[in-house]
């Protein structure tokens, strides 16, 4: 029996010990010799099964960063920018001028409630979910005429990111009329549908009824909305809001001023929009308000059919598949615009295919050789009714609005066309007037160095005002003598007092580098400069020519604001996030001619503000002397002093005439019999010395 059970125990030994050897083999045959795991081989069957759709709205969820919402501090702007351009978008398709409330409120843990409501035309009930709860939904891709928004993506790809970051429905309140209920929805984005799920008024939304009824609703349920225009006197409730929409999105984000900050873009915004009034209240609770400076709309643009130029071959083959009409003729006509039967038989002849053959006959070859034709024909450039320039006089209505000083002039081109899409470019220069740095408060930079990331006194000088250059930045510095290395959040009361004197006594005009303002479709620009059209063509622009002072490939020094806005029906941006204009060779010319034409005639003022300094000086140093030489020769030879005096004086009035030269508003020379002056569209606004140095009478 013993001997039965050793041999037992024998075999489970080498049982054991078989089993390990093939658990070694096993573990020899996932691994590779370095000791790496080996790579697993997939078969076509097996990743098959891996594959399935991607919703759109879950391919933006991960990649946020494509729309605007890479970091908090963009994510706030982002999400006011594109409610406030839907705004104005809808106010002016309905004929009203817009007038618009903006209202970012903390809400703790970096979190924020933003709020823009307008006075529109509202939206039907139905509309509300599929406009704000998903992605790539709205009534301006498919359309050809200017328009701030284009993709039909922003205000819903904001409320998915509020919904992200902080867990909360975007929330909407629109009325379309007096005397009809408004309607109040909580919606988020289903990403991986990327359809909207409602999730009050069990998934049907609140009608609200009007009149005191509603607000009374409103008050006890915390739904937000304004109700009036703002009187004209105190306590006066003013103008009913009758129709418009409420936006409300809580979000993750970063409230902080300077460049690309809410408070820049609604400046902006008032520039290029003199016809909106804004109303804007800050996470600090203060109220600020650009009023709008004409009542006037801009021209409704007209929407157009695609020009031959802009349509690509597989876009050809698409709408051949897709027409209605019966002849190629007919559909060359009706299909593009600026095609008339004579220009549709010259393509079809060109193409060696019949006027009269049946489009629906059309095959892919035949597709080609039309589409060559096409790009062989002379063919009108599209019509430019379907874009809507500001104009030069609103230009500089807006840029005197808002950006302080004392030479405005503006331009604006005829329009152009880019790969069949027309567009126009419009150019604004404001000169003089302090810098940023200069015009800020003591309570505005204590708020400014609190909420600053920056590491060093330079890089928040250099970072935070517009215009700031390394050199101006180092001589506020030195006067206020702080190191090279201070830093801004360790600053106290008295030392920001110092610096903030520093600021307003050192002279940084010289070293000030120009700030540019760029706009796409009354839109301002705020972020990614450099790799913008823009941005390229002032900098590879010789600005020396006009006066100002530039390093190769830089921008110019001064103090100096240029305004760029390109209208067009659609806008070549360079990503999603609709922040940078693409280089095409037309746009560059375009952009080139147009910054060429404001330069010019600041190099005008420049040179003759030089030439009145000059003649000024020179007229000082007469005056001076005068006296003195009338006393001597009258000693020498006898004459009468005064006569001789009053002759002299005449002498010098006539060779420094030059130093009483006047200039009206828009810069044309007082003096009828003058020869020279600004032309058109120029704003000389005068300070407490007048719009050129003032020089000592002759008297």
């Amino acid at each position: 029996m013993k001997a039965k059970g050793s041999n037992k125990s024998a075999g489970n030994k080498k049982s054991a010990a078989r089993k390990t050897g093939a658990t070694r083999g096993a573990e020899a045959s996932v691994t590779k010799g370095n000791g790496r795991p080996k790579r697993t081989k997939q078969t076509a069957e097996s990743m098959a099964t891996k594959q399935r759709d991607i919703s759109v709205s879950e391919f933006f969820a991960k990649n946020r960063h494509l729309l605007g919402f890479d970091n908090p501090r963009k994510a706030l702007l982002t999400t006011v920018k594109e409610a406030v351009d839907n705004s104005l978008d809808a106010c002016e398709e309905a004929g009203i001028v817009p007038e618009i409330w903006v209202h970012i409120e903390g809400s703790g843990n970096s979190r924020y409630k933003v709020g823009v409501q307008d006075n529109g035309p509202g939206i039907v009930k139905k509309q509300i979910p599929l406009i704000f709860g998903k992605l790539l939904y709205g009534s301006k891709f498919h359309r050809l005429r200017m328009s701030r928004g284009q993709q039909g993506i922003g205000i819903s790809a904001a409320g998915m990111y509020g919904k992200l970051s902080t867990g909360k429905a975007i929330k909407v309140i629109s009325k379309v009329s007096k005397r009809k209920p408004a309607h109040y929805y909580e919606i988020e984005i289903d990403t991986k549908r990327n359809k909207p799920e409602i999730h009050n008024g069990k998934g049907d939304g609140v009608d609200i009824p009007p009149g005191e009824a509603g607000q009374a609703y409103m008050l006890k349920h915390g739904i937000e909305w304004v109700s009036h225009y703002a009187g004209d006197d105190a306590g006066s409730t003013g103008k009913e809001v009758v129709s418009g929409t409420r936006v409300t999105i809580e979000l993750e984000g970063k409230h902080q001023r300077g460049r690309g900050s809410v408070d820049e873009y609604l400046e902006q915004t008032a520039i290029a929009n003199p016809h909106v009034t804004i109303h804007y209240v800050d996470p600090d609770g203060n109220e600020n308000e650009y009023d709008r400076s004409t009542e006037e709309l801009p021209v409704e643009p007209k929407e157009i059919k695609p020009h031959p130029y802009g349509v690509e071959l597989g876009r050809l083959v698409a709408m051949l598949k897709d027409t209605g009409s019966g002849t190629l003729s007919q559909f060359m006509q009706t299909s593009f615009s600026r095609v008339s039967p004579g220009v549709a038989k010259k393509i079809c002849t060109t193409a060696k295919l019949s006027s009269r053959a049946s489009v629906k006959r059309i095959g892919r070859d035949e597709a080609d050789a039309l589409y060559q034709a096409i790009q062989q024909t002379k063919i009108p450039n599209p019509s430019t009714n379907c874009i809507s320039p500001i104009g030069e006089q609103l230009l500089l209505k807006g840029l005197h609005h808002v950006v302080p000083g004392e030479f405005y002039v503006a331009a604006t081109r005829p329009p152009g066309v880019y790969r069949g899409n027309p567009f126009q470019i419009e150019v604004a220069l404001a000169y003089g007037g302090g810098g940023a740095a200069q015009k800020v408060s003591l309570e505005v930079l204590q708020e400014l160095l609190a909420e600053t990331d920056t590491r060093t006194l330079r890089q928040f000088l250099v970072n935070t005002f517009d215009g700031m250059g390394a050199e101006a930045a180092d001589k506020i510095i030195k006067e206020a003598a702080f190191g090279s290395r201070q830093s801004p959040g360790k600053l106290k009361t008295p030392e920001i007092a110092h610096l903030h004197e520093a600021m307003r006594n050192v002279n940084v005009s010289d070293n000030q580098s120009m700030q540019v303002l760029r706009y796409a479709n009354r839109v301002p620009l705020q972020f990614q400069p450099a790799g913008c059209a823009i941005t390229q063509a002032i900098q590879k622009t010789n600005w020396r020519p006009y006066g100002l002072s530039q390093s190769r490939g830089s921008m110019p020094g001064g103090p100096l604001t240029i305004m760029v806005h390109m209208a067009s029906v659609w806008v070549p941006f360079t990503s999603e996030s609709k922040e940078a204009v693409a280089s095409y060779p037309e746009i560059e010319k375009e952009l080139r001619l147009g910054i060429q034409a404001v330069g010019r005639k600041l190099g005008m003022y420049l040179r003759r503000r030089k030439k009145v300094k000059q003649e000024g000086e020179r007229r000082t140093v007469f005056l001076r002397y005068l006296g003195e030489v009338a006393t001597a020769v009258s000693e020498l030879n006898g004459a009468d002093r005064e006569e001789l005096y009053e002759k002299l004086l005449k002498v010098a009035k006539r060779k420094t005439a030059e130093a009483d030269i006047k200039l009206d508003k828009s810069g044309k020379i007082v003096d009828e019999d003058a020869d020279e002056d600004y032309g058109e569209n120029v704003l000389i606004v005068e300070s407490d010395d007048g719009p050129m140095p003032t020089q000592p009478p002759l008297l």
